[in-house]
């Protein structure tokens, strides 16, 4: 995952660049993992922070979008926000299959994609545009090599089982390390915390004696959610992000 922060007009001829040379440099037909995908560049969300609307973002996804399909010659779908059908604002959904199936489902016109050609391009798959809340990617570490209970946990916790509206889950083996992982993606911190997840995580390893051996976020945290770390964990119900020193300098208005 890379994550990068600026202007968007400097956000996005940098995200041209970088695809550009993705694809050029990516060969799907010869990657092998774990994590789901669909393409070599599987999704570009543009995010908006500060000064800028969900309106705005949404506009730069779709011009975006139809960069991919006009000069790139990619299949592009939307989700999220810019998603321009609402059986596809989920990712999952968008991805139904993933890059294994993909040159089977363009073909049908009920996966035509939104820009670019409808044809599957087997070098590059197809590429996912957005834009979206700002998603939290948090992982927890557990003290077991049964990827069959991480793949319990995930499926506990996660809303298409049942589990939290906006977290999506999957169980991972960390081989080298010796060890599982809950993997979760949180697409709504403000609706469900960090805490609470983290929390029902805990519950759930200790049900098959399992300990929690650590846990990272990957890429950039918003403020709010650390302030809701802080106020359940700290107990310091009536903190706020105002009494970051630093807060004064980046303009937070939490």
């Amino acid at each position: 995952m890379i994550t990068y922060i600026g202007r968007p007009e400097a956000v996005v001829a940098a995200t041209k660049d970088l695809t550009k040379t993705a694809l050029g440099l990516i060969d799907m037909t010869r990657q092998k993992g774990s994590h789901p995908r669909q393409g070599a560049v599987d999704v570009v969300p543009f995010i908006p922070i500060r000064g800028i609307s969900e309106e705005e973002a949404v506009t730069i996804a779709r011009d975006f979008g139809h960069y991919v399909g006009e000069e790139l010659d990619v299949p592009v779908y939307f989700y999220e926000d810019a998603a321009t059908r609402p059986e596809w604002k989920s990712l999952a959904k968008v991805r139904t299959g993933q890059y294994e199936a993909l040159a089977e489902k363009i073909q049908k016109p009920e996966w035509a994609p939104d820009e670019g050609p409808a044809k599957f391009v087997p070098q590059s798959g197809s590429i996912q545009v957005s834009s979206r809340f700002p998603l939290v990617a948090f992982n927890v570490n557990l003290a077991t090599t049964n990827l069959e209970i991480a793949e319990s946990i995930a499926k506990s916790v996660r809303h298409i089982n049942g589990g939290f509206r906006y977290v999506r889950a999957i169980g991972l083996a960390l081989t080298d390390e010796g060890m599982v992982q809950v993997s979760m993606n949180l697409t709504h911190y403000e609706k469900t915390p960090i805490p609470m997840v983290a929390e029902t995580v805990k519950r759930e390893a200790a049900r098959y004696g399992v300990n929690v051996v650590g846990s990272e976020l990957v890429g950039p945290v918003p403020l709010g959610a650390m302030s809701q770390v802080m106020e359940y964990y700290l107990q310091t119900h009536d903190f706020s992000m105002d009494q970051v020193i630093e807060s004064a300098l980046i303009g937070w208005t939490g």
